[in-house]
């Protein structure tokens, strides 16, 4: 059965609030794991919220995303190898936390555009440096999704193809994939074969509907997508991503300018309940369990 989690930004960007209730919140409401973005490399944070998270009973994972002053495909060396330098650290705080992956588009700037398509050269770049991270992540029990995202958010990966032939290009075990809804519905010709591509290295799924509101209110054919989940004997973690007005700067990066749903908590309870409506095998009446 594969375990659903929430993805933590619908609430904050750092994990610096105190958010002990919405976390019982999640726990209580039947979230297996919680997904928690590092954007800050303090171990001392992520070992106290790992402690709290164990209190609790929630597993947790983690996703990073880098800005320009930490991007694999910079044409300064020096840049590079503080990007490699930066992620390092942040599987450190992944370890420190309690989390087995580490997930997102970590092989290029954020929102760091040429106004040009990626280079060998820059192809090459993120390559190598994402091979050493690998291994890094390798030797602290941590295993990299790599989640590409939309043209207007980065270059180098932006549908299934760049990025399985990126996973290839890395060829490491600790470089794996991450599927994420969202990115599909705009940039792939169908998302039920995007998803058999990558199925032989899909690590991650973000469950996240076309306008980044709750899972199942939108126009992605979230039947297809947990139709092939089935179909390639998916087990991995499933998590929901969704995006709101709070907190600001979030929104403003993800283009949020209105009212996607009437709270992060109410969606989070609607978006299990449709996840588990597909997940959970339906047992008819009169059957033997």
């Amino acid at each position: 059965m594969n375990k659903v989690g929430m993805n933590m930004f619908v609430w904050t960007m750092s994990m610096d609030e105190d958010l002990a209730g919405t976390l019982a919140f999640l726990k209580t409401s039947g979230f297996d794991f919680v997904e928690v973005p590092v954007s800050s490399v303090n171990l001392d944070k992520w070992q106290r919220i790992g402690h709290q998270l164990s209190e609790l009973g929630l597993e947790v994972q983690t996703c990073t995303i880098c800005g320009p002053e930490h991007s694999l495909i910079s044409p300064d060396p020096v840049v590079r190898q503080a990007s490699i330098d930066y992620l390092k650290q942040v599987i450190d705080c992944s370890r420190a936390v309690g989390s087995s992956i580490l997930m997102g588009p970590m092989y290029a700037g954020f929102k760091t555009f040429t106004g040009k398509p990626a280079t060998t050269e820059e192809w090459n770049w993120s390559v190598a440096g994402m091979r050493e991270v690998a291994e890094y992540a390798q030797n602290q029990g941590v295993t990299l999704a790599i989640e590409y995202l939309n043209r207007f958010e980065i270059y180098l990966l932006t549908c299934v193809n760049d990025l399985m032939r990126y996973v290839e290009a890395v060829n490491h075990p600790n470089c794996r994939a991450a599927f994420d809804t969202f990115h599909a519905n705009m940039e792939e010709k169908n998302i039920g074969d995007a998803l058999r591509k990558c199925a032989p290295y899909l690590a991650h799924v973000q469950i996240s509907e076309n306008d980044r509101s709750t899972p199942g209110k939108g126009h992605i054919n979230f039947e297809e997508v947990f139709s092939v989940l089935e179909e390639i004997n998916y087990e991995g973690p499933i998590a929901i991503e969704a995006f709101g007005p709070n907190p600001p700067e979030l929104a403003a990066a993800t283009h949020i300018f209105r009212p996607m749903f009437d709270s992060p908590e109410q969606l989070a309870v609607d978006g299990l309940k449709f996840i588990k409506s597909h997940i959970v095998p339906t047992v008819s009446a009169g059957s033997e369990l």
